[in-house]
């Protein structure tokens, strides 16, 4: 099996995880079938038997069952391959042989599947209780019951089982969320998530603080609530594999909405729209749909704004390319509450627009 985790990308001495896995490599191996029995009746008293062997046992498939208690692929680190058990034979007196348990296996939400050998998706986990069969048990074969006519009545044949099938899979997990939190390093993503949720992802003053994606559920109105997903901060040429959120870019995929936070402080980027066009451009190389998504344009740090006017010769940089923009501070908490309030407008708006997703077996 092979592995691909992130976690060992130092940021700074001593910092790494290697608990976040979002891709693995495995073999499904389906449980063959059981043969078919040959048979005779032999009793006191009755001469002449009639064939009575039994069919044999189908076989037991590997199913992948949604959990959505899960985060990670982490638990199938160190598993190579999975069986599922195979059906017994057929045995006489017409007794049919037990059918193979099935193997199932529990994925995190967003776990998309794919045939290894040929690339081609075969399913995608996208609710907790959902059922995919990954690999079919084999059919059991007939006993010689099933052959026995008027002319024929001492059949010898029977059929074996079918064989179970088998299957490399490579499974690729995309983070479920409502709004991926999308900015460059140092921008705030982190202090913005611990403020606005229960969510205690790293907070520290040097890149790549946020090493895998975190996720944090924010409250708004009296009963709503969405999920925001924190992810590694993006750098210029992250879609050809610079910097860390080249590896997380796939995660934004499943979000609604996207927040861009950007520093309007200068701190971590002299140009807050030349970070957002980065962070655009970026997007649009790895999937250009994704920019055709709602959006809301945050500028973090406001606090540190020496000159008002500076401020507001940003926002006029923004409007004149016609994007709105926000002004927040995460760390003191201005302007959060208009900004929930937003997210959770774009989102419900979002959320009536879409067709609920339709799952179906593996076939």
């Amino acid at each position: 099996m092979s592995i691909r985790g992130h976690g060992k990308h130092t940021a700074s001495p001593g910092i790494f995880d290697v608990k976040f896995i979002d891709e693995v490599t495995i073999d499904v191996v389906a449980g063959d079938g059981g043969n078919g029995c040959v048979s005779f009746r032999r009793e006191k008293f009755v001469p002449r038997g009639g064939p009575n062997g039994g069919d044999g046992g189908d076989g037991g498939s590997v199913v992948f069952v949604g959990d959505k208690n899960m985060r990670t692929l982490l638990e199938m680190k160190v598993q190579k391959s999975y069986k599922a058990e195979r059906g017994q034979h057929g045995m006489g007196k017409n007794l049919y042989g037990k059918k193979g348990e099935e193997r199932t296996i529990r994925l995190p939400l967003g776990t998309v599947i794919y045939n290894d050998d040929t690339g081609v998706i075969l399913g995608d986990i996208i609710q907790h209780g959902q059922v995919l069969v990954a690999a079919k048990g084999g059919k059991g074969g007939r006993g010689n019951a099933h052959f026995a006519t008027a002319t024929h009545q001492a059949p010898r044949e029977f059929e074996h089982g079918g064989k179970g099938d088998k299957r490399r899979l490579r499974l690729e997990l995309k983070l479920m969320a409502d709004v991926g939190l999308v900015g460059l390093p140092n921008a705030g993503k982190s202090t913005l998530l611990r403020k606005i949720s229960r969510a205690r992802p790293k907070v520290a003053a040097y890149p790549f603080t946020t090493l895998v994606p975190n996720l944090g559920v924010v409250a708004y109105g009296d009963y709503e609530s969405f999920v925001m997903a924190d992810l590694p901060g993006l750098i210029e040429g992250a879609s050809q594999g610079a910097g860390l959120g080249h590896q997380f870019l796939r995660h934004i995929e499943r979000t609604r909405v996207l927040l861009f936070l950007l520093d309007a402080s200068g701190t971590s980027w002299p140009d807050a729209y030349s970070a957002y066009q980065i962070l655009r451009t970026e997007i649009e190389k790895h999937n250009p749909e994704l920019l055709e998504r709602e959006a809301i344009v945050a500028l973090n740090k406001t606090d540190m704004i020496q000159d008002k006017q500076a401020g507001e010769t940003q926002r006029a940089r923004f409007e004149r390319e016609g994007v709105s923009v926000m002004f927040i501070s995460a760390l003191k908490g201005q302007g959060l509450k208009e900004l929930i309030y937003n997210l959770g407008h774009k989102i419900d708006r979002v959320r009536q627009d879409q067709d609920p997703a339709s799952a179906e077996n593996i076939q």
